[in-house]
């Protein structure tokens, strides 16, 4: 059952990755004024003065401009830094320097605050392949983030940040798949 369920997500994964690569720079501009939008009214509606949030690889939704804004707006950013144990470590990268991470994706370099760190924010912005319509986030399948929200005992509002082809009907789900409490689209910000 397991493997079926991994070969389905392996699929999904690899359908909704070409997608990603296959946007026009246009389409590509204009989700990123969407995201940015919308990000930022999910911070104003829910008043978060602390944020973690993810710094977008290349094909991502491009989280940059945001992460600029609330910076701006004196809201403290944690950026997640990956360990070999599978957790996250955090940082607010006050050093401003960007280099790839464990996983192949930009980090930003700063002090080291520890996996706990991420107990004292408002809003937890996370990357995901697919979200479905009772909130099931699929990851990329490296479990970063499984790992960290379901290691929380209070965890504060997670909002995932996918195209708007990317909120399905149904995704595959694992036992350590964990619900996001809300999504942001180009068009829309969806609460569960």
């Amino acid at each position: 059952m397991d493997s079926d369920i991994a070969h389905r997500k392996r699929a999904l994964r690899a359908e909704l990755r070409e997608r990603r690569q296959n946007m026009t720079a246009a389409e590509r501009d204009a989700a990123t004024a969407g995201f940015t939008e919308n990000l930022q009214n999910t911070v104003l509606d829910l008043s978060a003065r602390s944020i973690s949030c993810y710094l977008s690889a290349r094909n991502e939704p491009n989280t940059r401009p945001f992460v600029n804004w609330a910076e701006a707006q004196g809201i403290r950013v944690l950026f997640p830094v990956s360990r070999d144990d599978g957790l996250l470590d955090w940082t607010v990268g006050e050093d401003e320097t960007e280099i790839e991470g464990l996983a192949g994706v930009p980090e930003v370099v700063g002090e080291l605050l520890g996996p706990i760190a991420i107990n004292d924010v408002d809003l937890i912005i996370v990357p995901a392949a697919a979200v479905d319509r009772t909130g099931l986030r699929m990851g990329w399948g490296r479990g970063y983030y499984d790992k960290t929200l379901g290691s929380m005992e209070k965890c504060p509002p997670v909002y995932a940040v996918v195209f708007d082809g990317e909120y399905l009907e149904e995704v595959p789900r694992e036992v350590h798949d964990q619900p996001v409490n809300g999504l942001v689209t180009p068009t829309r910000i969806i609460a569960f």
